[in-house]
């Protein structure tokens, strides 16, 4: 790809970009917050299984 049509676009992002407002930017990170527990949970629940079936044996 052409280096200065690269850069236009770049540059074209950059200016299209905003910073979210308040309650955008709440309902993200709550929206990621609740990823990363839901992920965590699982976790948790697997490990808490392979041990209980680890021990049962």
């Amino acid at each position: 790809m052409n280096p200065k049509q690269t850069l236009k676009n770049m540059s074209n992002t950059m200016k299209m970009a905003k910073k979210p407002d308040k309650d955008e930017y709440q309902q993200h990170l709550r929206l990621v917050l609740t990823g990363i527990l839901g992920v965590g949970t699982i976790g948790f629940i697997i490990q808490f299984v392979f041990s209980v079936v680890t021990f049962g044996r």
